[in-house]
């Protein structure tokens, strides 16, 4: 078997990489509002041994790579560490997703460093509704980051739309509305039961299937052709429309036989799957020395866990009690 293939066949291209658990949002869905506790600088992955693992990870295959958070943009010379990843030759696509609250100031600085893809999680297009979700009044920020990061030349720009029943579901149309007129990739995300105290419940919840029905109220919807740098969304798009729109589904229709992801959390632990809470110490062997080899095979025996699917639609079998803001998306 293949270095990067794991026990179900599915070969392992992807590596999501936390650079911190701090964020200057507080969204309801992400981070707890009591008992949020933060990592120490010292238990943080530094930028030396996040760029280590990434080379270790390129000898098997990773060749994408999106850093997170929290909020990647807080961490101090971050552009310096985008600047890095985007150098390494192994490297296809380097990307992040931001809350785009930094975004207007830093938007120049990353695109300069090699960055040209990015993923702003915007939730609503109402200001008032965008303090309700994100407990911040950031919401002129953000539009106005996204304009600078179009004007820059930034392409694709995804906007993530998590899609909660009684809070946004009713801008669904606005949103294809504005996949029309501005080159967007809008990302309609189901919301799921991640964390311990994320509230998820499933009156909340609305599936894709339910979206698309909606959305088709606007328009008709063409399929769009997967790329080799896809991930799980499928991708539609109306006629005559500037961006495009994508439903991902990770409860209703699974996509764990196409997942090809790893994540890296910031306090350095190796993730087989986002639901499940198995994973390997990778931050202890970088920092008690272990050789380049030695780190592959902490690395390989991440890929080897890799569960055939998540259970995560059972909500008696709820597996992640980590919160989405210490994972990193």
């Amino acid at each position: 078997m293949a270095s990067n293939v794991d026990p179900y066949n599915r070969k392992i291209t992807y590596l999501r990489v936390s650079v911190t658990d701090r964020c200057n949002l507080r969204c309801m869905y992400c981070t707890p509002v009591k008992d949020l506790k933060l990592l120490d600088h010292a238990d943080i992955l530094s930028y030396e041994e996040i760029l280590k693992v990434i080379h270790v990870a390129t000898d098997l295959g990773i060749k994408k790579v999106r850093l997170t958070g929290g909020e990647p943009l807080l961490r101090r010379n971050f552009v310096h560490l985008v600047e890095s990843a985007c150098r390494i030759p192994q490297i296809e696509d380097v990307s992040i997703t931001t809350n785009g609250v930094l975004l207007q100031e830093m938007a120049r600085p990353l695109f300069e460093a090699g960055l040209r893809r990015i993923n702003v999680s915007l939730d609503t297009l109402n200001p008032l509704k965008y303090t309700k979700i994100t407990r911040r009044e950031c919401f002129d920020a953000v539009w106005n980051g996204l304009q600078v990061a179009e004007a820059i030349g930034f392409s694709p720009i995804k906007v993530n739309v998590v899609v909660i029943k009684g809070i946004n579901d009713n801008e669904l149309l606005r949103f294809a509305d504005l996949s029309v007129r501005k080159p967007y990739h809008i990302r309609f995300i189901e919301y799921m039961p991640i964390g311990r105290d994320s509230n998820w419940a499933p009156e909340k919840y609305v599936p894709s299937d339910k979206i698309r029905s909606k959305l088709e109220t606007f328009g008709p919807l063409r399929k769009i052709p997967r790329s080799i740098h896809d991930g799980p969304a499928e991708r539609y798009q109306f006629q005559s429309a500037k961006g495009e729109i994508g439903f991902i589904s990770a409860l209703s229709h699974h996509f764990c036989p196409l997942c090809n992801r790893l994540r890296l959390t910031a306090d350095g632990k190796l993730r087989p799957c986002l639901f499940a809470d198995d994973e390997v110490d990778i931050k202890s062997p970088l920092r008690n020395g272990y050789s380049h080899q030695d780190l592959r095979d902490v690395f390989q025996q991440a890929i080897a866990r890799k569960p055939r699917r998540h259970h995560a639609e059972i909500l008696k079998k709820r597996e992640c009690l980590r919160s989405m803001s210490t994972i990193g998306g």
